[in-house]
């Protein structure tokens, strides 16, 4: 059986993974002369970390990565008014809640597990047939059993598959994410909340900190000088470490991204012999830490159902997902407010609330991260790592 993939970042090399591993012939085509070179953070939840771990690579993302601590959100003063720590999660969860590490590292993992042969960077697709299975591509044609759209948020396969669909809209902030330099004083990941305002941080290593951040500003916005002037313009006269890990920040490694989703799900994450997967199915706001967990269960449940009526997979998938990006927007909506009366209120219900109930910040990720993947049949191969 052959797979096409379309698509060489997590959600994407994930699937390819996978579906090597249950023994399909897979080729992935990436446009990029390179696979995603994004110099970022990322956290994995224990969702995800479950997923990984059946195709083998659970541990080692793990090895490579540092295991959140106490995490919570903080008013720009610094005073906390929610927090939890990694103990109390992985009492509640069975493992690991999160981990974090940079997006390159897994990016790295995944491709190295796939191999080069597999592989073709510089390949643009141009269209796809959905009852063939056929991608036409700047590189000529491939034919397979199933093609995997992971083509990312703006998705042309989406588009072509459900043409009536409105697709993605603008969720009303942009984001700004960067590495620095570790302070010399204890750092705990934490998000701080504002008007209309969010910066969070979290510590990769011992070295270095991973940071982003968000505003409510028009979509397209073009800054006036460097992304770091843009954040201290902001963020400047908050709480330490914020203040000098922007001082200490790389200008020219700033990344500045509109967050955009999904507010109308798609009417199946199929189409013939072509599933959508990740952010080509389902995007939504990093307010949870989902968007790359979701994918990857994608990727799992994917392979486990493939060559069967892919009906399987948007029954499995559609649901959850959709739940997800509405909940992530929730929260998104939340960190949105400027007025001060409703940020004030925010806050204060915040900060009753964690007297009232000291789990509030795990409590509603239960059902996101209790799933666990589709358990493998006696037949299945024991995954090592290398597909």
């Amino acid at each position: 059986m052959k797979a096409i993939v379309i698509g060489g970042g997590i959600g994407g090399l994930t699937a390819a993974v996978a579906l090597s591993h249950r023994g399909w012939d897979v080729t992935v085509l990436e446009r990029a002369p390179t696979v995603e070179p994004v110099g970022s953070g990322l956290a994995i939840a224990v969702n995800g970390l479950r997923a990984l771990d059946t195709i083998g690579l659970g541990d080692r993302v793990r090895a490579l990565s540092r295991v959140q601590g106490r995490i919570g959100i903080r008013r720009p003063g610094g005073r906390w008014l929610t927090h939890t720590s990694g103990e109390e999660a992985a009492a509640r969860y069975g493992g690991q809640a999160a981990v974090m590490m940079l997006r390159a590292q897994l990016v790295d993992l995944l491709a190295e597990a796939l191999g080069p042969d597999r592989l073709r960077l510089g390949t643009t697709v141009t269209g796809v047939d959905t009852a063939a299975g056929v991608v036409r591509s700047d590189a000529g044609e491939f034919a397979g059993d199933l093609v995997v759209a992971a083509d990312g948020i703006h998705s042309p396969t989406r588009r072509a598959i459900f043409p009536d669909h409105p697709g993605p809209v603008y969720a009303g902030v942009t984001a700004w994410r960067g590495l620095a330099p570790r302070p010399g004083a204890p750092l705990r990941g934490a998000e701080s909340w504002g008007r209309g305002l969010v910066f969070g941080t979290h510590p990769l290593d011992d070295e270095t900190v991973y940071f982003y951040a968000t505003d409510v500003v028009p979509a397209g916005e073009t800054p006036a000088g460097d992304e770091r002037a843009e954040l201290t313009r902001r963020f400047g006269g908050w709480h330490e470490p914020i203040p000098e890990l922007l001082r200490s920040a790389d200008p020219a490694r700033i990344l500045r991204t509109d967050l955009y989703y999904l507010r109308e799900p798609l009417p199946a994450m199929h189409a013939g012999r072509v599933a959508l997967l990740g952010d080509a199915a389902h995007p939504m706001t990093p307010n949870l830490g989902q968007g790359a967990c979701q994918a990857i269960e994608d990727a799992v449940v994917l392979a486990h159902l493939a060559g069967g009526d892919l009906t399987a997979y948007t029954e499995a998938r559609l649901g959850r997902t959709a739940d997800v990006v509405r909940r992530s927007m929730g929260v998104c909506r939340m960190t949105k407010l400027r007025h001060p009366v409703a940020v004030a209120l925010r806050d204060t219900a915040m900060s009753l609330a964690t007297r009232l109930t000291p789990d509030l910040m795990l409590r509603p990720m239960d059902g996101i991260l209790r799933w666990r993947p589709p358990a493998p049949a006696a037949s299945d191969p024991v995954p090592d790592g290398r597909a």
